[in-house]
């Protein structure tokens, strides 16, 4: 079954949880759509974990196209999300709108733009000329060198910020709003307030779905693991193994646990 915004509207309203993994190739593209993986998050996260890179920063618009072509000849079903990369979508709505286009001319089906309510007249710009959104807010990793370094957003007074963000994003007519390492109370307020469905990075089991980064759900990736990263081949044996395992645990909402939790 071919996966929409409305298929995913339609889970988040089931309370059926929604699957999301980076994916950056036609391999693991065709492997993920076929194990029932509904989104393929073709992420900058390719910019540390495919170019030895040590943020997302680096990574240009032509690495993003190039990826996401890859992965939309892997995959049949799945939703394709891509990132808009850094300096390509900040400048104007304008700006964005040029760069959004062309994420969607390569195959992805929706854009995730990183950024707050200040995001938000961009949002409804490129919604109201047909480019489905997707708001990442709490820790945006564009952002590293104002945050001075990857820590978690929202504690004390800056939930209410965080929540703000989700409200005027989502009414701005965002369809899925992405929150990374943001407490777990605060992630289910909102996720009981906004209609668009959320999903979860380090933000607890409350969301409407849970993301993580392949190569970190594989034990693959050599850099610093997050508290919020499980490795699922550990006990897998195979890599369908780790995504099947994966994908249960979301749906069965044992994954993830308080270890993995602010």
């Amino acid at each position: 079954m071919k996966i929409t915004v409305n298929t995913l509207h339609k889970l988040a309203e089931e309370g059926r949880k929604i699957t999301m993994l980076t994916c950056y190739d036609a391999s693991f593209a065709s492997l993920l759509d076929e194990a029932g993986v509904e989104i393929l998050l073709v992420g900058d996260s390719l910019g540390p974990v495919m170019q030895g890179v040590d943020s997302t920063l680096p990574v240009s618009e032509e690495d993003m196209l190039y990826h996401i072509r890859c992965v939309a000849r892997g995959a049949k079903n799945a939703l394709i999300l891509g990132d808009m990369t850094f300096g390509a979508y900040q400048e104007s709505p304008q700006q964005a709108f040029a760069h959004a286009a062309r994420l969607l001319q390569a195959g992805a089906h929706m854009v995730k733009l990183e950024g707050g309510a200040y995001m938000a007249e961009t949002t409804r710009f490129l919604v109201e000329r047909g480019i489905p959104v997707c708001s990442h807010i709490g820790l945006t990793p564009q952002y590293v060198n104002m945050f001075g370094g990857y820590r978690v957003q929202g504690r004390g007074e800056d939930a209410q910020r965080i929540l703000n963000d989700a409200k005027v994003l989502a009414e701005a007519g965002a369809s899925l709003v992405l929150m990374e390492c943001v407490p777990a109370p605060l992630a289910k307020e909102i996720t009981e307030t906004v209609k668009a469905p959320t999903i979860g990075i380090g933000a607890g089991a409350d969301t409407s779905g849970q993301v993580l980064v392949l190569h970190d759900m594989l034990g693959v990736y050599p850099g610093k693991k997050a508290k919020f990263v499980k490795n699922f081949m550990e006990e897998a044996g195979s890599i369908q193994g780790a995504v099947q395992a994966y994908i249960k645990a979301v749906k069965d909402k044992t994954f993830p646990t308080e270890e993995h939790t602010y």
